[in-house]
């Protein structure tokens, strides 16, 4: 069993931090503990894999572990043996700071690591289950968050207008779609390109997933310390850009709408399936559409959908129902370069590897405002925009299967499924 130890012999290679007064210091444990090489192995795992989270999961009689690869579970281990699966999760409730004697209740943490000179953490949710604690791990890689606005897969006009937006003085931009389809990743990456120097940047976010290595406020929601109590709050820090990690209820939008009417930038995130949604979204939790049509700049719908393989990329055909799902004409397939991967070691067997975004952007045109103040309805929204150019998160997916950077399933699925 690999204990931890780099095979060169400079250290060790992965190493668990607690936090103790402010500072970090290395967790303690006898190095040739099972449990102790075992949590170790399994995050190193993980992290070389490229996972975003690790699920425990105790059944009758075995602990099973998964990990979430560009967005798939996959399963890692199965681990039968009751009293090393037992000293494993106690291993990861002491790292993450938990109450080793609490099991009837819901518990949260943080564990802070580093690998290969790589300073990483995880958010860490522990809840009883009917056949003991389960936990599920996010992992935080600053590296990965680090990704450039450029290289996430915008088409170069939806990157174009995006862009521009950002360098606005004031007004509310957001970013819609469900849980996992990188709504936080395209923030941040936003922020990046903002000057922080010159402009006093905020957020308010919950968790906080990256930390920004300078001039930049970033606020962690609490009990005690909500979306609006810091948005007020923050407001009195004389900030230019601000970023609200989610909007939530009416409080929120209406704190963030007054703030875009006064003179700063805004940008946050709506769960809606689409960018046209998220106007009756907005309404719908108590925003007047007057002040929606007056400070919304732009709203963004997106998707994840993982990327063909490229070391084991083969031609592919695609089947009548995919074809008929993208609105690709039979003829027009016979002429395409469709591609899929038939694994291999590089991509685990998968067949894919990474992932990029499909996008679909609304701009807030004269037209558009106009629409909005008229309680037009979405498709009558859809039609104005239309005309501007606007094209849907499916044509987007669509270009990207033509161009043999996805497989239609991976389409039809980040769409259909989410409503769009």
């Amino acid at each position: 069993m690999y204990s931890g130890q780099n095979p060169r012999g400079s250290g060790r290679m992965f190493r668990i931090l607690m936090r103790q007064s402010g500072t970090l210091r290395e967790m303690g444990g006898e190095d040739m503990s099972l449990a102790v090489q075992r949590v170790d192995y399994m995050f190193i795992q993980a992290l070389e894999a490229g996972a975003s989270d690790i699920h425990m999961h105790p059944e009758r009689n075995m602990l099973r572990v998964r990990f979430r690869v560009d967005g798939v579970l996959h399963e890692q281990e199965l681990i039968q043996e009751s009293e090393i699966a037992q000293a494993m999760l106690a291993r990861v409730k002491l790292a993450a700071n938990m109450h080793l004697d609490e099991k009837r209740d819901t518990q949260d943490g943080r564990i802070d690591m580093e690998y290969m000179d790589r300073k990483l953490s995880a958010r860490v949710s522990c809840i009883p289950s009917l056949n003991g604690e389960r936990i599920v791990m996010r992992l935080l890689d600053p590296a990965r968050m680090r990704v450039e606005l450029d290289k996430i897969g915008m088409p170069p006009d939806v990157l174009g207008s995006w862009k521009r937006a950002l360098q606005t003085a004031y007004g509310m931009l957001v970013v819609t779609g469900p849980t996992g389809s990188g709504k936080t990743s395209t923030l941040y990456a936003s922020l990046n390109t903002l000057d922080r120097k010159k402009r006093n940047l905020v957020t308010v976010e919950d968790p906080v997933e990256y930390e920004f290595p300078d001039n930049v406020m970033q606020v962690q929601v609490s009990e005690k310390i909500t979306f609006p109590r810091a948005l007020r709050a923050m407001l009195r820090h004389d900030p230019d850009v601000i970023m609200i990690g989610e909007i939530r209820d009416r409080e929120s939008l209406n704190i963030g709408i007054q703030a875009a009417l006064t003179g700063h930038l805004v940008l946050s995130t709506l769960h809606t399936n689409n960018a046209i949604e998220s106007l009756s979204r907005m309404i719908d939790m108590g925003a007047e559409d007057y002040l929606i049509s007056a400070t919304l700049a732009c709203a963004m719908g997106q998707r994840l959908v993982r990327v063909v393989c490229p070391d084991c990329r083969v031609a592919y055909q695609a089947t009548p129902d995919e074809l008929a799902a993208l609105k690709i004409p039979p003829e027009q397939a016979a002429q395409l370069k469709l591609a899929t991967g038939k694994g291999c070691q590089s991509c685990r067997g998968t067949g894919f590897k990474g992932r990029t975004g499909i996008f679909e952007l609304l701009n807030i045109t004269p037209e558009i405002r106009e629409a909005i103040v008229q309680n037009a309805s979405g498709d009558e929204i859809m039609q104005v925009a239309r005309k501007q150019g606007y094209r849907t998160m499916l044509e987007d997916g669509r270009e990207k299967v033509m161009r043999g950077i996805t497989v239609p399933n991976e389409v039809i699925q980040a769409v259909y499924a989410g409503g769009a």
